[in-house]
This record gives structure tokens, sequence and C-alpha cells, in this order.
């Protein structure tokens, strides 16, 4: 059985490229992937609702309170 990847929250700086999939300045859902972050890349549940790989230079990781995290998890 596959272990659930975790999840943490990036905020988008830039969509260069990425236009229709991604809005600046939008909290966005992030899924640990190791081998993609060698690469320089993060796994993000984008516009779509699915998960894509994007370049980590446009995205910042940030922490909220964990009240807030369960007020997003619930939406």
């Amino acid at each position: 059985m596959m272990s659930k990847r975790k999840t943490y929250y990036v905020i988008c700086l830039s969509n260069e490229g990425y236009r229709v999939s991604l809005e600046p300045r939008k909290l966005y859902i992030a899924l640990t992937d190791p081998e993609a972050e060698k690469e320089g890349l993060v796994r993000v549940i984008d516009e779509s609702g699915d998960d894509y790989l994007y370049p980590t230079t446009s995205f910042a990781p940030i922490s909220l309170p964990r009240r807030v995290e369960l007020a997003l998890a619930a939406s």
C-alpha cells in the first residue's frame, strides 16, 4: 500500500508560463515529493484540482496557524 503524501501550503509568486493553471498571490496545497524536489520542482494541486509539477521558484512555502489550516481543509 502506498503511503499518503504529506501536504503543506505554498503561495504562488509567479505564474509565468502557467497563466491558466496558477494565480499569483494565491495559496495552494503542495504535496511532498522528494524526487521532484531534487529536480527543483514542487508538486502543487492547481486550478484544475489535479497535482502537477512546477518550478520551486514560482512558489514560497508558508506556515499557517493550525486553526487556519483546519478551516482550509474543511472547505
